[in-house]
């Protein structure tokens, strides 16, 4: 009899489903149901009855759950006797630039206490990796895509300019405009895009590539800059963001990993933090 097995039975007996059961365990269905029936086949019992929502232990499951259980937390004991550590989950993360380092952060938390004992290596999403939080146009079509935010960017000026005052602002109006220059950035090429269509001259003051150094700038008067509406930005003290007229800047960022790979428990468990994130 294997310890596995009876760890496999014990998490579907508290879960109430093998599904539910694989996640908890970080491993396939196939896999706890193997170990299912092979319980069952070394004890000549049935260990639970499948119903719609899940599964129903049987009398055989009740009388071997307060056996399994105490074996389970022994071996746990004796592990943690012999075991500076527990075996780490690795997960590579791939993080485009340009996302934020307060919810990028946060979301990072949230996959910490959603996933025990992770080891998190944070890599370009062009680099290996099981999952990139990426532009949905970046996503391939091996992969499957999870929203989880929508960037919608805006002029950022000082306050201390006139136009801080408007609503809303024209493309014409930024002819000759001091802009900060940040690249890599899609929204920026689109708003270049409409500046030249409408003969406007786009006037470069600092070129950089980091976008929390641009509102600092656009804070000290130093230029304009096309930023995300972030709410620490929209709080920042010395600038505010108008609208441009008839121009849609917005991007979508999500999760991409693989189609293969789609109910892996470490996939599943990363989904499940893009679906119920709070910020």
């Amino acid at each position: 009899m294997e310890l596995r097995s009876l760890k496999y039975f014990q998490a579907v007996y508290d879960q109430g489903s093998i599904s539910a059961a694989a996640k908890v365990c970080f491993v396939s269905q196939p896999s706890i149901t193997a170990a299912i029936q092979q319980l069952e086949a070394l004890l000549s019992i049935t260990l639970f009855i499948r119903h719609a929502r899940g599964v129903l232990p049987t009398s055989a499951a009740d009388k071997l759950y307060p056996l399994a259980k105490d074996i389970s937390e022994h071996t746990h004991s004796i592990y943690h006797l012999f075991s500076d550590a527990p075996k780490p989950v690795s997960l590579r993360l791939g993080i485009m630039r340009s996302l934020g380092a307060k919810r990028m952060s946060f979301f990072i938390k949230q996959i910490a206490e959603k996933i025990k004992d992770l080891e998190l290596t944070l890599v370009d999403p062009e680099e290996p990796c099981d999952i990139r939080v990426v532009l949905a146009h970046s996503v391939t079509n091996q992969e499957r895509f999870v929203p989880i935010w929508q960037d919608d960017y805006q002029l950022a000026i000082p306050m201390s300019w006139p136009m801080a005052d408007q609503k809303v602002v024209k493309v014409v109006e930024l002819d000759a405009m001091p802009f900060i220059h940040r690249v890599p950035c899609d929204a920026l090429n689109k708003l270049k895009e409409a500046m030249a269509n409408h003969a406007v001259h786009f006037q470069h003051r600092a070129n950089i590539r980091t976008i929390e150094y641009a509102w600092q700038l656009v804070s000290t008067g130093i230029g304009a800059a096309l930023l995300p509406n972030w709410q620490e930005i929209k709080e920042t003290e010395g600038m505010t963001l108008l609208p441009i007229e008839d121009l849609n800047l917005v991007k979508h960022i999500g999760l991409a990993y693989k189609a293969n790979k789609e109910n892996t428990p470490l996939i599943v468990a990363v989904k499940e933090v893009c679906e119920n994130r709070v910020y």
